[in-house]
């Protein structure tokens, strides 16, 4: 079907599809979180200095798994900086030992964190 001339159709401007693909890929870059499925560790480096207690709002325990070749603790603080500890510290043994016993069934510990508490 051809319009006739002098009649107006409903098209799309020529530059409306590569803008919005150039409207996209900003997005993705500007907007860009952390994947549930991304493969890479989260901590790049850890610290083994203690962090008194009553500073830490959260811990997060992340096993090793295909994202990493080692265990990851993650602490939150109260004031909303994330600090990556070493799991191998003694304290933070200590803490991840008292949240596994905390939360986790008596007598049937999650294979999964093992390594955090060897």
């Amino acid at each position: 079907l051809r319009a006739e001339p002098g009649s107006r159709t409903m098209s799309r401007p020529r530059s409306f599809v590569p803008a919005s693909a150039l409207l996209l890929l900003i997005c993705a870059q500007l907007c860009r979180a952390p994947m549930a499925g991304e493969l890479r560790c989260q901590c790049v480096e850890t610290t083994s200095e203690v962090i008194h207690p009553k500073l830490i709002a959260q811990v997060e325990l992340i096993p090793e798994g295909p994202h990493c070749d080692v265990a990851e603790v993650i602490a939150t603080t109260k004031h909303g900086r994330q600090v990556c500890l070493d799991p191998t510290a003694p304290w933070v043994k200590l803490i991840i030992k008292k949240i596994l016993n905390r939360y986790l069934p008596k007598g049937n510990p999650n294979p999964r964190f093992g390594s955090l508490i060897d």
